[in-house]
């Protein structure tokens, strides 16, 4: 199955994390989204890509650095969080992005 209908298939909402396992802010995120995923299971799709190795995805959707997260409603982009973004700030991201695809 491929990348775009995985998301279109998925939950209202997916969040993937591009990532490379030489940086030090993609392996401190990582936790955080691991930690993320457990607490919204069930409720949001979680997807990891190597950012080295799907070039041509990243380079698709406008990836430029890691981390990099972006979140997907409907297979279209609607946020994103670069760089080492706190917790509670990701947590507010999915919480308004959950909100507004309960609303609908």
């Amino acid at each position: 199955m491929n990348f775009n209908r995985k998301l279109a298939e998925g939950k209202p909402l997916s969040l993937v994390q591009f990532k490379a396992e030489w940086n030090g802010a993609s392996q401190i995120i990582s936790m955080i989204y691991d930690d993320l995923a457990q607490s919204y299971k069930g409720m949001v799709d979680f997807h990891v890509i190597d950012f080295e190795k799907e070039t041509d995805l990243s380079h698709a959707l406008g990836v430029t650095e890691v981390p990099t997260i972006l979140f997907f409603r409907s297979g279209q982009i609607i946020d994103h969080a670069i760089g080492l973004t706190p917790k509670n700030v990701l947590i507010a991201k999915i919480e308004m992005a959950l909100n507004n695809t309960n609303g609908k």
